[in-house]
């Protein structure tokens, strides 16, 4: 049995987390964390999972809750995630992010720690990560004779731009090539003149409700191959951190990726 902490427990991933980790036979939710400022702090986890025996009550420090458990599922946003790195790396816990938008200093902090046991990754989907992989290998292949672009769509909540997801498969790009000067384009309006082999193009889309959408396109002389994953709920997201959880418990110390997770 794991014991579970989840932090920004009433957040959309947060919440779907706990529906599912409260189903899960192997999994015991011990902690619930939200802001300091939340309406339902003090409240059951049953006021966000709706009928459940579970005491938990949800509280405002990992802190005091953190020895309780074994691994912690952090989905919140950019500073409350490195804070909750720390606590859960000073007392010798796992921790599993799936947090976007963290800088290069964060991450640079993350993955020089010592003794930290932690799964990092902008996109916890199991089909995403099946996306990385191949998305690593024709890269390797089709670098130099096909331009490649990145195009991605998320509800209009979202406040990071590019998505966490984009930029990871940005990154696998330019990693088939290190040694070129590789360019990031946001956008083209104007007279931008012929395209540059060394860009990369990732265009954002914001609007409605899209959980997920992003492409992959491989475009060459008289032909085009395009990737593409979509998500149409939060859940699969979920499903993967929660695959995460239980992997890293048996894990030594290290800073892992879902590609590590899934053995790819």
């Amino acid at each position: 049995m794991v014991r579970l902490i989840i932090t920004g427990v009433c957040g959309k991933m947060g919440s779907t987390i706990l529906n599912l980790a409260l189903k899960d036979k192997d999994i015991e939710v011990v902690g619930a964390v939200e802001s300091k400022d939340h309406p339902l702090l003090g409240k059951g986890i049953d006021v966000v999972a709706g009928k459940t025996d579970n005491p938990v009550t949800i509280g405002d420090d990992l802190s005091k809750v953190i020895l309780k458990g074994d691994v912690v599922v952090d989905f919140t946003e950019p500073t409350s995630s490195l804070e909750h790195f720390r606590i859960a790396n000073a007392n010798r816990k796992a921790i599993v992010i799936g947090t976007t938008g963290l800088n290069d200093k964060a991450l640079a902090e993350m993955k020089n720690a010592k003794d930290a046991r932690t799964v990092l990754s902008p996109n916890m989907s199991v089909g995403m990560n099946l996306m990385f992989d191949t998305v690593e290998r024709l890269s390797r292949i089709m670098k130099d004779d096909y331009d490649i672009e990145i195009v991605e769509m998320h509800h209009k909540w979202k406040k990071d731009s590019p998505s966490g997801t984009a930029v990871k498969i940005k990154d696998i790009v330019e990693m088939s090539e290190p040694d070129r000067n590789w360019i990031e384009v946001s956008g083209r309006k104007g007279i931008t003149g012929e395209r540059k082999k060394e860009e990369i193009g990732i265009l954002s889309l914001r609007g409605g409700d899209v959980v997920g959408e992003h492409t992959v396109m491989f475009a060459g002389i008289g032909e085009r191959l395009e990737i593409t994953h979509r998500a149409y709920s939060r859940e699969n997201f979920a499903r993967g951190a929660l695959i995460a959880t239980k992997w890293i418990v048996t894990q030594k110390d290290g800073i892992y990726s879902m590609k590590d997770v899934l053995g790819l």
